[in-house]
């Protein structure tokens, strides 16, 4: 069992345990530099909708107020110069350097409108708010932009998750359709890697 899985697995846990308070931790969480999937979140959120252990507006309310929380200490950091502390120390919240590189970038290249934007882009969203910090974007409009982004990104999730455990049974029934395809692209995606691999050496025979 992968990382992910595990901390997806745990994140569905304090869910079904504390509810709301588990969903704001969780989001808090995502929005840093935590191993956080919202994609694990959010949608097992949906799935407590359906039975009516929570809200709509509840769980939107405090999954973005947490994804707020998180990306306002994630600015602090940026803005105070925590930068270097996470270059360090990153390791061991699972943070490539080379993902917060690839945030900065982003940032820079397309300006403030990529806190919002970023929300629907992995990886990126979790890092975006240190470089809004160390740039000193107004966090006025810095909070606007992450409750829009953040808002409507957990409300898609959580419609998803919604949604699927309202046809669970529709979706188990063609499950095996979708194993099928899964199959036929991990098969197409080993095949264009054992291709890559022979270009590669046959380029290099070539130049010898």
């Amino acid at each position: 069992m992968g990382i992910t899985e595990q901390i997806a697995i745990a994140a569905v846990s304090i869910i079904s345990a504390s509810a709301y308070p588990g969903i704001f931790v969780l989001m808090m969480l995502e929005s840093m530099f935590f191993p956080v999937p919202s994609e694990a979140v959010m949608p097992f959120a949906g799935f407590l909708i359906v039975d009516g252990t929570l809200t709509w507006t509840g769980t939107i309310f405090f999954a973005t107020l947490g994804s707020l929380v998180g990306s306002g200490i994630s600015y602090a950091i940026g803005y105070y110069g925590g930068k270097t502390f996470i270059t360090k120390f990153g390791k061991f919240f699972l943070l490539k350097e080379k993902h917060l590189e690839m945030s900065e970038r982003f940032f820079t290249k397309h300006g403030q409108i990529t806190i919002f934007a970023a929300r629907f882009i992995p990886v990126v969203r979790h890092f975006i708010s240190i470089p809004a910090g160390a740039g000193k974007m107004n966090f006025l409009k810095f909070c606007i932009y992450t409750v829009l982004g953040a808002g409507i990104w957990n409300a898609f999730l959580t419609f998803l998750g919604y949604k699927l455990k309202q046809n669970w049974e529709t979706v188990m029934h063609y499950s095996h359709y979708i194993d099928t395809g899964v199959l036929v692209v991990l098969v197409v995606a080993l095949g264009y890697y054992i291709y890559k691999i022979y270009k590669s050496l046959t380029s290099k025979k070539s130049e010898n």
